[in-house]
């Protein structure tokens, strides 16, 4: 095998599920070169990662403006110039990881002799030479990942999920850690994602912050992008001074250096979340309307979950915004969890 293609356009929790395959793909074939074909705003959970060659960008936001735009000529140029990049590195096989039409097209443009597609729907299954399902524990966290690595005869002894970040990361974390007083501690919470009906609520996640702070000794600190920065400040105000918000004031791997050396990771269903298993940062994840996991494959890594008969609902709750499954998760239950997981 001298060259591998992997597919995975977004989003960041979906990239660091699928990690473990590049190391395997690594030990099954140390010569080989493996490239994985990205969006842009995801490159960065892939740039450091030492047993990946190459990371080839799509722009695809930038080609739905131009379709949007009826710029149809400079749509197919871009294309073809990916194409033609795509086929100069000569991929033996190619993996779909993600198994829509659109990842399903971008594998098939790379020309790869082999293109393997994961749970292939939307008429990719077609342009693939094999489908495979989306098999595998479905409490396991990455189950189908294993599954493919399995499928495919990849050592899997070892497999597990890795964010990597350089110098400049760490160094912002040191200088945060030095100027805000966090040299004793702190804890990482992520309320932030998405979809309403996985979040918890912001009266609660204040009380937690003192509790995390009287019962721990640990500085709450909290991670969100910039469209969090309104509902972040909300938190902050309420908890009078008891945590250091930083929610958009960081980059992606930035927020994965934070939590890389934070004490305690609190998150609801959200890529900062499944960030904190895989830098092995003890964890507490909050699942309501989705449950992608129960199996964390760490011990210092919990998910907490009451289903009710209409969970999962995804997409489509049926509550009317009560959200009654996120509010069985109470104070007191994290703070034991917490308690667990600390001493793991």
């Amino acid at each position: 095998m001298n060259a591998i293609l992997l597919v995975r356009l977004s989003a960041i929790g979906d990239i660091v599920f699928a990690s473990p395959l590049i190391a395997a793909l690594r030990r099954a074939w140390p010569q080989a070169r493996i490239v994985w074909l990205v969006q842009s705003e995801c490159r960065v959970l892939l740039d450091h990662h030492p047993d990946l060659d190459e990371v080839i960008v799509c722009p695809l936001q930038h080609w739905r403006r131009l379709w949007n735009a009826r710029r149809f000529g400079e749509l197919l140029k871009g294309v073809r110039a990916l194409r033609a990049t795509l086929r100069a590195r000569d991929f033996d096989l190619a993996l779909d990881l993600q198994g829509l039409l659109k990842s399903g097209v971008l594998t098939w443009l790379s020309g790869a002799r082999q293109r393997i597609g994961l749970g292939s729907r939307e008429g990719s299954q077609w342009l693939m030479t094999r489908a495979l399902p989306r098999g595998g524990d479905a409490r396991r966290i990455g189950s189908e990942y294993l599954y493919l690595a399995e499928t495919l005869g990849l050592p899997t002894d070892d497999f597990a999920m890795a964010v990597h970040y350089g110098e400049s990361e760490a160094a912002f974390v040191a200088e945060i850690v030095a100027r805000q007083g966090l040299a004793g501690g702190y804890a990482v919470f992520c309320p932030f994602t998405t979809r309403p009906q996985k979040h918890w609520f912001e009266e609660r996640w204040v009380r937690l912050a003192a509790r995390v702070k009287s019962e721990f000794g640990l500085t709450p600190v909290l991670l969100g992008g910039p469209g969090d920065r309104e509902a972040a400040a909300r938190i902050e105000d309420a908890s009078d001074g008891l945590l250091v918000n930083l929610a958009g004031q960081t980059s992606l791997l930035e927020a994965a250096a934070t939590i890389d050396r934070a004490a305690l990771l609190i998150a609801v269903d959200t890529g900062l979340g499944h960030m904190g298993i895989a830098l092995d940062t003890p964890s507490l994840l909050l699942f309501g309307s989705t449950c992608p996991y129960l199996d964390t494959t760490r011990a210092n890594a919990r998910v907490l979950y009451h289903p009710l008969p209409c969970s999962p609902c995804k997409r489509r709750p049926t509550c009317g915004g009560a959200f009654d499954c996120m509010r069985r998760i109470e104070v007191d239950e994290i703070i034991e969890a917490a308690r667990r997981v600390l001493r793991s």
